[in-house]
């Protein structure tokens, strides 16, 4: 019956001889109090805006660490003669010193300069910081995973080859193919996703190496390690929380795939359990991980010790 509700916070109404019915709660006014005005969407905690806002901020702070980092490492890759086919220019850009070094050192090299719009070249660069320059490399010529292991097992020594589980730094790519290299690797194998690829900031990190060794893409890189163990390879996994430490290496005389993990996440799931062991470099108190490249080195460097040591006895 209207006026008899039985709900919580209902109350009588004085002055009538109706039963209880839906009020404040007791709280009267002050349910009808104001909470001021509403803040301004770029500031209300989880609104659009206010994470639109967000990034703004952080690419822009990006942007003002990192000023000057590209032209730089465009001129160094020039001189350590990545291959290039053109020299992107943004029409209009300020021609200050290291503008006009680059394109100095394109037209020495033969190398093509070419003026484009900024929307052109923010295109071109994938919406990458360019700072109104970039270079283009001809498409890398990526390796068959069954080549590598063609090549491992052909190999006049154990075979070694090193693959990535989630690198996603082109610097950090380069470095490990310099490794690989200098410490007699086969070649070095990267799955299809979540990696880096040869870009001209991994060619220059490599030093030239990845002209020297070649680079291959597994479409599953746990099922492409599975393929090389059932064909004799021994896969060991640079993890953090390893089953021994890189001086137990005692397979390090054996053919061998070292699989290097990302410096954040380490090794993934699958790949984990596809290896034979887990490796870890002991270090002082208070330093949780090594760069995913030095690491590589590091346990490269071992392996290759022990294989000269196994030569000579």
């Amino acid at each position: 019956m209207a006026g008899n509700s039985k709900r919580k916070g209902a109350m009588r109404k004085t002055g009538t001889k109706k039963g209880a019915v839906v009020g404040s709660g007791g709280q009267k006014s002050k349910g009808l109090e104001g909470k001021g005005p509403t803040p301004r969407a770029t500031i209300r905690p989880g609104h659009p805006q206010q994470r639109k806002a967000a990034m703004a901020a952080k690419q822009q702070q990006q942007r003002r660490a990192s000023k000057d980092k590209p032209v730089a490492e465009l001129v160094a890759g020039l001189r350590a003669n990545v291959p290039t086919t053109a020299l992107y220019v943004q029409i209009g850009i300020d021609a200050d010193e290291r503008v006009t070094e680059a394109v100095r050192m394109a037209a020495d090299r033969g190398v093509s300069v070419l003026e484009v719009s900024k929307p052109e070249l923010d295109r071109l660069t994938n919406g990458a910081l360019h700072q109104g320059l970039s270079l283009q490399m001809p498409p890398f010529e990526y390796a068959h995973p069954d080549e590598l292991l063609s090549l491992a097992k052909e190999s006049a020594e154990p075979g070694l080859l090193v693959a990535l589980d989630g690198v996603t730094d082109p610097r950090n790519l380069g470095a490990v193919i310099r490794s690989a290299a200098a410490f007699g690797a086969n070649g070095v194998l990267l799955p299809q996703r979540r990696s880096a690829g040869i870009t001209a900031v991994a060619w220059r990190t490599s030093a030239g190496a990845a002209a020297k060794i070649p680079v291959a893409i597994a479409t599953n890189l746990t099922r492409t390690l599975r393929q090389y163990a059932a064909e004799g390879m021994m896969i060991v996994g640079l993890d953090a929380d390893g089953s021994i430490t890189v001086d137990q290496l005692s397979l390090a005389t054996s053919p061998l795939v070292v699989v290097v993990g990302s410096e954040g996440r380490g090794l993934g799931r699958l790949v984990r359990e596809a290896c034979d062991e887990t490796v870890s470099i002991p270090m002082s108190a208070g330093v949780d991980s090594l760069n995913a490249s030095v690491a590589a080195g590091v346990v490269l460097a071992e392996v290759s010790r022990r294989r000269r040591v196994a030569g000579r006895i």
